[in-house]
């Protein structure tokens, strides 16, 4: 099932009043519709919410699909901030416009990339998922620095996370490009590793730059 971005828009704004505000219910000009909305009609055929004048009550049903929209959101910002690098203004935008792709099966992959984070770049909690919940039994953690590693242990590299052209550029020259397959040697006094026949030696804030899928 493929919501409306309003519609998605509509359970977010919801689900914070309710769950995060502690409101017990929405009203039509707080989450900006019109009683003639089509987004609300959409998610009352839904059974996700019912309208009764100019309030606004979740079903449990929407209750459970506010929460899963807010948590795309969320993984979407910290998409924007810890892997592309767009912060400010441009950042929200772009994760409201991400969000809506994110459907069930990719917000799994993106939240284990992203190492399963709890909280939003603004500090708001990101509800878990499933993916959370068997990494945290599992011990798996998913994309972890290259710091996590321990001698002789390996992984794909997921991404490289720096604000730095220089050190980016310089990482790459290296062969440290996602998708390829990264052992670490030596962690102290420097981190040691090796990309297919070569190897390498760099500091511990280069090597906490790397991020490796385990």
């Amino acid at each position: 099932m493929k919501l409306t971005e309003k519609a998605e828009e509509i359970l977010e704004s919801m689900w914070i009043a309710i769950e995060e505000e502690g409101k017990g219910f929405v009203d039509l000009e707080g989450i900006g519709a019109a009683a003639d909305e089509p987004a609300l009609r959409e998610l009352v055929g839904h059974a996700f919410i019912e309208v009764k004048g100019e309030r606004v009550h979740f079903r449990p049903e929407g209750r459970l699909e506010g929460e899963k929209t807010i948590r795309r959101h969320r993984l979407a910002e910290r998409l924007m901030m810890d892997v592309l690098n767009i912060r400010g203004d441009s950042a929200e935008i772009k994760a409201c416009q991400f969000e809506h792709l994110l459907n069930e099966g990719v917000d799994t992959k993106v939240c284990t990339m992203l190492n399963h984070p709890t909280t939003c770049p603004h500090g708001k909690r990101i509800p878990p998922g499933e993916c959370c919940e068997e990494a945290r039994k599992s011990g798996d953690l998913g994309v972890v620095p290259l710091t996590e590693l321990k001698p002789g242990g390996e992984g794909e590299i997921a991404y490289i996370q720096t604000e730095d052209s220089k050190k980016m550029q310089k990482l790459m020259a290296m062969g440290v490009l996602p998708g390829n397959r990264i052992v670490l040697t030596q962690s102290f006094p420097s981190y040691i590793f090796r990309v297919g026949f070569s190897e390498f030696a760099i500091d511990s804030a280069m090597a906490r730059e790397i991020f490796v899928r385990k």
